[in-house]
């Protein structure tokens, strides 16, 4: 099975103690890529710490909404800016809207970093990765007005957003929720995603699908939501993990 876990967080401090021996151990698992997503700009340095060290790891650079509060929308962009210069820079993010943690930054402001990030990452021609939770009128709108390339990240939305996500050309990423019990959403957008725009994730550490619910998540779990969208398309999960790392290969540009 080819797997390439479009969304992973490989810095974070569950991965502390033994980072280097989950990520050497990953593409005997049939990992053949990773895109490890930033969250502010103080994660930026150990995400491109991790692509240079691991051939088959790509990094993504932003800030996420829950870290919004710590930066200056108007300036960001130019703080961004020297990290494009690493080749293995294929995306800006985790960037978007967190209606339900608000509480670590008013609307107002994540609506205006979450713009800057959408204008600069047009502007730089570099996919965006997308994170939207509680927030789906204000992140189709911001969406529709900038069109970006990009995913959105655990989609947790409609199948009617789904079709106007797609139709701006944005990709959709699928993860552990489609293996929880009653995952009606998750499942309905797995069966009406069109092929050319699925691609599948983890957000390691969290996220870890069942039989795993509640562990510390990598990448070879991804086994498992292939085979249960796999199922619900009515396809192979080798089939759909060969589409599905294509598509990420498309997106990010990954050879």
């Amino acid at each position: 099975m080819e797997i390439l876990d479009s969304h992973a967080h490989y810095n974070d401090a569950a991965f502390a103690a033994d980072r280097d021996a989950v990520l050497s151990a990953l593409p005997e698992k049939g990992v053949v890529g990773v895109v490890n997503a930033a969250d502010s700009l103080e994660s930026i340095p150990a995400c491109l710490d991790l692509a240079a060290r691991y051939p088959f790891v790509y990094a993504a650079v932003g800030v996420h909404p829950e870290a919004a509060a710590t930066v200056d929308a108007a300036t960001l962009p130019e703080k961004l800016l020297p990290f494009l210069s690493e080749k293995k820079v294929v995306a800006i993010g985790e960037i978007g809207l967190d209606y339900h943690y608000e509480d670590a930054c008013p609307r107002e402001k994540q609506l205006a970093v979450f713009a800057a990030q959408l204008r600069f990452a047009v502007e730089k021609d570099l996919p965006v990765i997308v994170h939207d939770r509680d927030a789906h009128a204000d992140t189709l709108q911001l969406l529709t007005r900038y069109r970006p390339r990009g995913v959105m990240h655990c989609f947790s939305g409609s199948v009617e957003m789904l079709r106007a996500v797609t139709a701006l050309g944005m990709y959709v990423g699928l993860g552990g929720a489609t293996t929880f019990k009653n995952a009606k959403k998750p499942l309905a957008a797995a069966a009406a995603v069109p092929a050319d725009r699925l691609l599948v994730e983890t957000d390691a550490p969290y996220m870890a699908p069942t039989p795993h619910r509640g562990e510390r998540c990598n990448s070879a779990m991804i086994a498992y939501v292939l085979e249960t969208i796999a199922a619900v398309r009515g396809v192979s999960a080798d089939a759909l993990a060969a589409e599905t790392a294509q598509n990420a290969r498309t997106l990010f540009h990954i050879s």
